[in-house]
């Protein structure tokens, strides 16, 4: 290999003639000399493609492989070989923002493509164009909610999101006059007793998250009601995996869906990306943030893609945007729509039963041949928590024998120093949850 050189040292004189200048040097001149660096970079000279090839791949096989039980958000699903194939195609893979919609038809096409699959997901009337995670969403949403209720300042959160939602929205309106509550939690799901005793026309949004972070299926009856009769939006955060099975956003009566997408045809790659989906009713639309591709016609009458709405800050609205977000996840969105398209509703609901079926036998196994105690007795998808003494040892002595063998908890609740959460997908196999089982055993004596 060769240093890459995009410019010529007739080049570069030139440039500083037309800019007046006698050197690169004078060009960084305000920057104080005491904080340059007076030596080179430690940048080794170049080297044979081979040879680089070489050391990445020691590199890559340094990395531990293992099963996967981790979940909190990122699952290892079956993931079709086209969703791949498809998305490393040069048109794709090297696109960036569809302004020209003349010349990025299969872009925008895409993206109609999974807002749909989105509304039909979560049985909500019109979606975005992606947001970047399901956490981001969650503030996004929250964002639309005190747009619509300009005088309650008030945004009650469920103490079972996930914690680093709960860190984005603390981020996110920190310099904001908005209050961001937390609802008590009874046997760690949301209590409606203390809703009741929360709510009143003060709060602008209530956000809860089912399954929630601890795995546990939370049952929403009656809370739209409860909501709505304060005049509150309801926003709910839903694995859209359990969606397969499990009530949609819309069947709850939530004013507005999101998630993250990465359960469908994205890998955990170490915790991302992911795709943060955001789905409300029409009457919503002009509040949504970011992008809204929409289907027209063109000149010859031929059905043609747009941009019907980017409510965004520097091209559109500025300082009156209704947020600032400046672009999405296209390219993942667009594995996640491959996805939905590939294994259809029947493909959704058999990895969605069987993430919840093989989730059963391994509680099962672990709660009654080990004598794990649950964190709570609630209903789950594919995702629970169990006590494990010395938690923190059992996982680290389980993960050198190659298995991944859930979250430990105490990283986020001090208080919970020995809970763990398992996550079962349809991936995994009978052999490997009797491993898991067999292993446990070994470990814990």
């Amino acid at each position: 290999m060769f240093s890459y050189l995009p410019q010529t040292e007739k080049d570069i004189q030139e440039m500083l003639e037309v800019i007046g200048v006698d050197s690169i040097d004078d060009l960084f001149k305000d920057i104080p000399k005491e904080i340059l660096m007076k030596t080179p970079l430690n940048i080794p000279k170049g080297i044979a493609e081979y040879e680089v090839y070489k050391h990445m791949t020691g590199l890559a096989q340094k990395n531990r492989q293992g099963l996967s039980f981790m979940g909190s958000g990122s699952y290892d699903h079956i993931i079709p070989s086209v969703v791949g194939h498809v998305l490393q195609m040069p048109n794709f893979y090297t696109a960036y923002t569809p302004y020209q919609a003349e010349i990025s038809q299969g872009i925008l096409q895409s993206i109609f493509e999974f807002q749909t699959l989105i509304c039909e997901l979560t049985g909500m009337e019109v979606s975005n164009a992606s947001l970047y995670d399901d956490h981001t969403a969650a503030s996004e949403a929250i964002t639309m909610a005190v747009n619509t209720r300009k005088k309650a300042d008030r945004i009650l959160v469920s103490g079972t999101i996930h914690p680093n939602t709960r860190a984005v929205i603390e981020t996110f309106f920190s310099d904001i006059p908005v209050k961001i509550e937390e609802i008590k939690t009874e046997n760690y799901v949301t209590s409606l007793d203390a809703l009741k005793d929360t709510i009143d026309e003060s709060v602008a949004a209530v956000l809860i998250q089912t399954p929630n972070f601890f795995g546990w299926a939370e049952d929403l009856t009656g809370l739209a009601d409860l909501v709505h009769e304060h005049k509150a939006l309801l926003i709910i955060s839903s694995n859209p995996m359990s969606l397969g099975i499990l009530k949609s956003q819309a069947d709850w009566g939530a004013d507005i869906a999101i998630g993250g997408t990465q359960p469908f045809g994205l890998s955990t790659y170490f915790g991302g990306p992911s795709v943060g989906y955001i789905s409300t009713s029409t009457k919503n639309t002009r509040k949504m943030p970011g992008r809204i591709v929409g289907q027209t016609k063109d000149v010859d009458g031929q059905r043609a893609f747009v941009l019907t709405l980017q409510a965004r800050e520097q091209h559109i609205k500025r300082q009156r945007a209704t947020s600032n977000i400046c672009s999405n996840q296209a390219l993942a969105a667009m594995g996640s729509g491959i996805y939905l398209s590939t294994v259809g509703w029947k493909g959704l609901k058999e990895a969605s039963s069987q993430s919840f079926q093989k989730a059963h036998y391994l509680y099962k196994r672990l709660t009654e041949e080990l004598g794990l105690k649950a964190l709570a007795e609630q209903d789950f998808f594919n995702e629970f928590t169990l006590i494990i003494p010395e938690a923190d040892k059992v996982l680290t002595d389980m993960e050198t024998q190659g298995i991944f063998a859930g979250v430990g908890l105490g990283q986020f609740f001090p208080d919970l120093k020995d809970a763990v959460t398992i996550a079962v997908t349809e991936k995994r196999t009978k052999e490997e949850m009797d491993a898991y089982v067999d292993l446990m055993k070994r470990v814990l004596k």
